[in-house]
Formats: structure tokens, sequence, C-alpha cells
């Protein structure tokens, strides 16, 4: 028997330990991500949630009467500090409203889930919003007014509140639902997220915060008709 075979055989077990962990670790991972939405599904009339290319998920489902869409995008551009896990809790429901208005927390050019830097008409800050929100539009002139906003600016006491997005085609908000763990990160550059599902008292908040402004629109352009 050669010398060496106990070495290979050695590597050779190896490697199919560590290609069965690997197919457990995909296998847990997929399973998880896809349940990420589960604990969200019982605030919705009915729910269906899909593995987006990104492998997390997109749930859509209906609450109110309402259509709803959430996504959980991950960001794991190689500048940031640490890789990003964004949820985008959107309200799909058209608005009679001429413009598009962006309301963005600490804007950096470079979030994967906004054309807010494309947007051509910057806008100053009421008092009243925090001062590292910055404001973009197509149309300032038919956008809605100071005092409706301002009766939504609470939404930015939240740390997470990264976006809210005002357009004819619906409302959204966009939150930091997770980074990746500091640790593991600069160590072994893992970015591990979506393992803990999303829960419900987070997306509540802002499923409610989404209908009233909507409410708030729909009677803001009655009186301006």
């Amino acid at each position: 028997m050669s010398p060496l075979a106990p070495f290979a055989a050695a590597l050779a077990v190896l490697g199919l330990w560590l290609g069965y962990r690997l197919v457990r670790e995909t296998r847990n991972r997929t399973t998880a991500r896809t349940t990420y939405f589960d604990a969200v599904k019982p605030l919705f009339d009915g729910g269906e949630t899909r593995l987006q290319p990104s492998g997390f998920p997109r749930m859509s489902g209906r609450r109110g009467g309402l259509a709803f869409d959430l996504q959980a995008l991950p960001d794991t551009l190689t500048f940031r500090k640490l890789p990003a896990l964004w949820v985008m809790v959107t309200l799909p429901e058209p608005l009679p409203i001429a413009a598009t208005l962006d309301l963005m927390a600490r804007p950096s050019g470079n979030e994967p889930f906004t054309r807010f830097p494309t947007l051509p008409q910057s806008l100053p800050v009421p008092p009243g919003l925090p001062k590292e929100v910055a404001i973009r539009s197509d149309d300032a002139r038919r956008c809605p007014p100071d005092g409706l906003i301002l009766r939504h600016a609470a939404l930015f006491d939240d740390p997470a509140v990264k976006e809210l997005v005002i357009s004819p085609k619906g409302l959204r908000i966009v939150i930091l639902a997770e980074e990746a763990d500091r640790g593991r990160y600069l160590i072994f550059r893992e970015a591990e997220m979506g393992m803990t599902p999303l829960i419900a008292e987070r997306i509540a908040p802002l499923l409610d915060r989404l209908v009233a402004l909507r409410d708030d629109l729909l009677a803001w352009a009655k009186e301006t008709r």
C-alpha cells in the first residue's frame, strides 16, 4: 500500500463531509428564507410567498380590501460597512396624484431598491422632518403639500426606516430589517441574513401608516379637483 493512501482516504472523507455540510446548509438556508414572511401572513387575508432570483422571498396579500406587496432585498455591495437586508413594504394601489415624491433618510446614492437618484428635482426639507432626510421629485409643482407630509413625519423617528415613496402607482416604505453579523463578516466575509423570520409587530405599524397616508392623499386630491 502506498504511504500516501491513508492521507488520500482522509482527504476523500473530508471532501464528502464538506459536501454534505454544504448541501445541508444550503437546504436550511432556503427553508429559512422561504418562511421569512410566515409570521407576517396572519396580518393579511391570504398571502402568497415566492422566492426571487436573489434567493430571498416576496409576498403579496390583501388587508382591508387593499393589495400589499412585501419584498426582502439583500444588499451585499462591498463598499458598505456591513451587508444589509432591506424590506420593501408596498401598497401598489393607484393614486389620483400626478407626481412622485421620494423621501430618503441618509441617501448614499447606492441604494439598490430605489430610483431616488434619478428624480430630477431636489426639494427643501420642511421643518419637522429629520435633517438627515432628503427629498426628490419629478414635478415639485404637483406634489402633496408639506402639511400633509408632516402629518406622517413620525415615520422617520424609527431609525430603521430608510425611504418613503409617494407616487401615482402607490406607496412604499423601505426599512433596514437586518445587517450581517459584524464578527463573522469581518473575519470570514460571511453575510448570512434572513434566517430569522420577520415578526408581525415590525410590519403591522407600517401597513397602518401606508393606509393612513393613502387616505390623506385621497382626501387632498378630492379637495384640489
